[in-house]
């Protein structure tokens, strides 16, 4: 029984297929842990969501920016550019199907057992995790509501970027948002910086990675996110698992296995996409 970790798969199905063949994940009994973005940019999200779905209790993913944006364009919302490679999955026949399951789907996982937390982008050092499963519980019960669209067309904007209690409405689900799944660095004290995407070594001072600053999850849990694919996989603190490692921009899709901590790595089988958020 094995618990297999992916990072962003963005609609590398192919490369997701031998991945997993590397490690025989065998759904019956093992339990595969996606990070996120499952769509856009690679070849075949349609596969991919298709595939996610059949799997059932097997799987647990937390939704991405990029899957975000899948529903926004869904929603009329936001424009389907050719860069996201979204068209055939739109116009598919289950279109309907895939994108109400997709938006059900949660933002954070927690294992308390495991004590072991994914977000897409991490989690941010200004929540404890009592914070953290109640503003996704906030997400994932508008997402899954009939205002989906209202919330969707307001997650846009970096600004509330500085997490307080007081907090609320659309402000404080766009806070939520941006921390879960598009953060990156932060300011030394915890507020969120949502403009630089540079490689650590290359930000201005005073910014900082999230996973460098203290925070009280991960004192207590391991974290594991994507997102970040300039990070290649390295330079996380012990506990802290990156595992973006840019399939879908020509890089490799990797796999985590928890129990043993043994990395698999799948090459990109073709560069189809060009490298942003």
């Amino acid at each position: 029984m094995a618990t297999l970790l992916v990072g962003d798969v963005h609609g590398c199905f192919q490369e997701l297929q031998a991945l997993l063949a590397q490690a025989n994940f065998n759904p019956a009994t093992d339990t595969l842990w996606l990070t996120g973005d499952l769509v856009a940019r690679g070849p075949d999200s349609l596969e991919v969501l298709r595939y996610v779905r059949s799997l059932g209790d097997s799987v647990r993913i937390v939704l991405g920016n990029h899957d975000l944006h899948l529903l926004a364009i869904y929603a009329g919302i936001s424009r389907n550019k050719p860069k996201d490679n979204l068209t055939e999955l739109l116009e598919a026949p289950d279109c309907d199907e895939l994108i109400n399951w997709l938006r059900r789907q949660p933002v954070l996982q927690v294992d308390e057992e495991k004590a072991l937390v994914m977000g897409h982008a991490g989690i941010t050092p200004q929540w404890d995790i009592d914070t953290a499963k109640r503003c996704a519980r906030e997400i994932e019960a508008i997402l899954s509501s009939d205002s989906y669209p209202l919330f969707l067309d307001s997650m846009y904007g970096d600004l509330p970027n500085c997490w307080h209690d007081e907090l609320s409405g659309l402000p404080r689900l766009r806070y939520a948002t941006n921390a879960l799944t598009r953060m990156r660095f932060c300011y030394p004290n915890g507020c969120l910086d949502m403009i630089c995407k540079d490689v650590p070594k290359k930000a201005p001072a005073p910014l900082k990675p999230w996973f460098e600053l203290f925070g009280p999850v991960s004192e207590n849990y391991s974290i594991v996110f994507g997102h970040w694919a300039s990070l290649e996989g390295k330079g996380t603190p012990e506990g802290i698992y990156a595992l973006d490692t840019g399939c879908c921009w020509g890089g490799k899709l990797t796999m985590l296995r928890w129990e043993d901590k043994q990395y698999f790595q799948q090459d990109s089988l073709a560069k189809t996409a060009e490298t942003d958020d």
